[in-house]
């Protein structure tokens, strides 16, 4: 049953799982309009706490995992207090989504995993937007896009996640 104003929803993590520039981000943004809703976004985060030191995907490993580890904490607490949370992290590979999995299943709160499947040349397209635009902390060129998905694993059924697929 849906939540009337006298009962509160209950805490939700929302997941986000598709290539670069799929609208992850976005989309993250939209669901952290809800009441009692935070958004954590990765690449804000990584950003300001690395300033310069991401050239490589070796480099993003190193420092995304050391920001997982600190933000997994917070995230469980959150979720906890009975706050909604939405990881603008990509969950693209069945690894980084199994961290997400431990999250929900500590906290013991409902989740989501919104799967944005975009066709690769759309999400160059708005990648080559975004990176002329300025506004996005990282440029990512077709090259890098490239050898980012490679890496890639679309969400299964059979990993235990109820997903919502949104296809473009």
């Amino acid at each position: 049953m849906p939540p009337t104003s006298s009962t509160p929803a209950s805490p939700t993590l929302h997941l986000v799982c598709g290539k670069i520039a799929s609208g992850k981000s976005t989309l993250t943004t939209r669901l952290a309009s809800a009441p009692q809703t935070v958004r954590i976004s990765e690449d804000s985060l990584l950003a300001q706490l690395y300033p310069g030191q991401i050239a490589s995907l070796a480099d993003y490993v190193a420092c995304a995992t050391r920001l997982r580890a600190a933000i997994a904490p917070l995230a469980l607490q959150m979720l906890q207090a009975g706050v909604s949370v939405v990881l603008d992290f990509p969950a693209n590979t069945p690894a980084s989504r199994a961290w997400m999995r431990e999250l929900f299943q500590q906290a013991d709160v409902a989740h989501v995993l919104h799967y944005l499947d975009v066709p690769d040349e759309e999400c160059k397209a708005r990648l080559r937007q975004r990176n002329e635009s300025g506004l996005h902390p990282f440029s990512t060129s077709d090259a890098d896009f490239d050898a980012i998905t490679r890496h890639f694993v679309p969400p299964d059924a059979s990993e235990g996640f109820y997903i919502v697929q949104t296809s473009r």
